[in-house]
């Protein structure tokens, strides 16, 4: 009797092991199977066949340029899964939030007192110089030159001679009629000059650096006396940031943030382009300045080889119009005068929060050092996308060596951007973070490069680690650093001559408190 009920224990434990197991194994399955699918952003699911071009110079394996099918081509949107994620995390949804903007709203309408342009006393010929947003502020600059004295504005000559060899021409790049047609009551502006004047004599004149009202109504006007055409040589920093009449503040933002529109075809391009990156969500515009152009002229060589610091010293060396020859590469870095290499650009993202499933849009030119330079980025955060990636080869192919075009369609993608990021501050990063600032102050986190150089070097020497510590001093350091509306910034103390006015904050970095006004309750 004792046997028998022992073997029907026995058969009682093998049924409820049996059943214990069978339950967790598909309680393990269903967490296995389900939960991934709603907390990890996937790509695509389709991929194109992959194109060779003149601008994809890496290798098609496993490079971070590598061509993705656009989103909109995808089964899928990936915007609700994102939305999802955030939806159930409080501080994504905080990081993703703008600055509040105070109630600061554009005002560049023109005063009681401003009339008409004036009857013309000749032409202003103007020769652009730079990239495209060097060339931007020029332009916008010499609208309000051509006001102060009474000249008809020809239509700017784009720079084609510098380091971007570019021959596009204005209307490549800028919407004409449109420019013409929305300064008809500020400055009278033509396409081209007079045939009866094209043999004119023209005084050839470089414009003084950050000169005010005086100096233009003085020295420049009085040459109308002799010649009907005056050619500036230049356009970049041609006036004063601070001190100018009301009326010639608001023009200049007219003229930039109105007037000077990108052309049609370009416009276009950037609306699709940005399209399909909100089609992963929210995304970053990062502007990584990690570019052989810019490390050669900043003389940064941190993270680089020797043979390609030697490099980029040659071609220093070798391009005239740049000055400063012998540079110490310690010395730029440690005063934060140099870009984030894209390793320090990821530590920065991840302390700052940024979840590994965010979209980021790479606004840049060729990454030096090219996929091993984007490594460490790349594996932090597998949405990096950039033209390349989001546009076929066959969308791209009208802006292809055109480097002001391809420039444009990144300003348009990173003004448009939920949250602007440039590793650099430098015309482009300066020139976004202003028009940001005019259309509401959107976020724009400026990485405070001096005090970040140092935390990295404490990091990659092992006496300091990431994680909560190091994300709450540098959400800390930051945390004044996003795009808040606040006045312009004066000279620095204590500075005198050229060096006060290049001491002073840009104007088209802070349109404030020129071209923003608060509304009145």
């Amino acid at each position: 009797m004792q046997k028998k009920r022992w073997r029907t224990v026995v058969i009682v434990r093998k049924v409820l092991t049996f059943a214990i197991a069978a339950i967790a194994l598909v309680a393990l399955l269903y967490v296995h199977v389900v939960f991934p699918a709603s907390e990890v952003t996937k790509l695509p699911d389709k991929l194109p066949t992959q194109h060779e071009s003149s601008y994809q110079k890496l290798s098609r394996e496993r490079s971070w340029t590598q061509e993705h099918a656009p989103p909109h081509l995808a089964k899928a949107p990936l915007a609700a899964r994102k939305s999802d994620v955030a939806s159930r995390n409080g501080s994504l949804d905080k990081l993703w939030k703008p600055p509040p903007n105070r109630d600061y709203v554009p005002c560049v309408a023109p005063s009681p007192i401003y009339t008409s342009p004036p009857e013309s006393r000749g032409y202003l010929l103007v020769h652009t110089n730079g990239g495209l947003n060097q060339m931007r502020a020029g332009i916008c600059d010499m609208v309000a030159v051509a006001r102060i004295i009474n000249a008809t504005l020809v239509i700017p000559e784009l720079d084609k001679r510098s380091l971007w060899q570019d021959s596009s021409n204005f209307s490549d790049v800028f919407d004409e009629d449109h420019f013409i047609s929305s300064l008809e009551n500020d400055v009278k502006v033509v396409k081209k000059l007079p045939k009866e004047l094209a043999s004119a004599t023209k005084a050839f004149k470089h414009f003084r650096s950050w000169s005010g009202v005086d100096y233009y109504e003085e020295e420049i006007a009085r040459l109308w006396d002799e010649y009907q055409i005056i050619r500036a040589a230049k356009s970049d920093s041609r006036l004063t940031n601070n001190n100018l009449p009301p009326d010639i503040q608001k023009l200049r933002c007219r003229a930039c943030y109105q007037a000077l529109r990108f052309a049609p075809k370009i416009e276009a391009m950037g609306k699709m382009l940005v399209d399909r990156m909100r089609s992963y969500g929210p995304y970053i515009a990062l502007h990584l300045r990690f570019e052989k152009d810019m490390l050669a002229f900043s003389g940064c060589t941190h993270d680089l080889s020797p043979e390609e610091a030697e490099e980029l010293k040659t071609i220093r060396e070798n391009t005239t119009w740049w000055k400063v020859k012998e540079i110490d590469p310690v010395e730029q870095r440690t005063k934060g005068y140099c870009p984030l290499t894209p390793r320090e650009v990821g530590v920065f993202l991840s302390a700052l929060g940024f979840p590994s499933n965010t979209p980021i849009y790479i606004a840049a030119g060729e990454i030096y050092g090219g996929d091993s330079r984007m490594s460490d980025l790349l594996s932090r955060y597998p949405l990096l996308m950039n033209k390349e990636k989001l546009a076929s080869v066959e969308e791209l192919e009208p802006f292809i060596n055109h480097s002001s075009q391809l420039a444009a369609l990144d300003y348009i993608v990173s003004v448009e951007s939920d949250i602007f990021i440039p590793s650099y501050s430098g015309n482009m990063a300066r020139a976004v973070e202003g028009h940001r600032r005019f259309l509401g102050h959107r976020k724009t986190i400026s990485p405070d490069r001096r005090t970040l150089v140092r935390i990295f070097d404490k990091i990659d020497q092992g006496r300091m680690k990431e994680g909560k510590n190091l994300s709450n001093r540098i959400i800390e350091i930051h945390r004044r650093r996003q795009g808040s509306p606040r006045k312009r910034k004066g000279p620095i103390a204590g500075t005198k001559g050229t060096d006060r006015f290049r001491s002073e904050e840009a104007f088209y970095v802070n349109p404030l408190p020129d071209c923003l006004c608060q509304k009145v309750s």
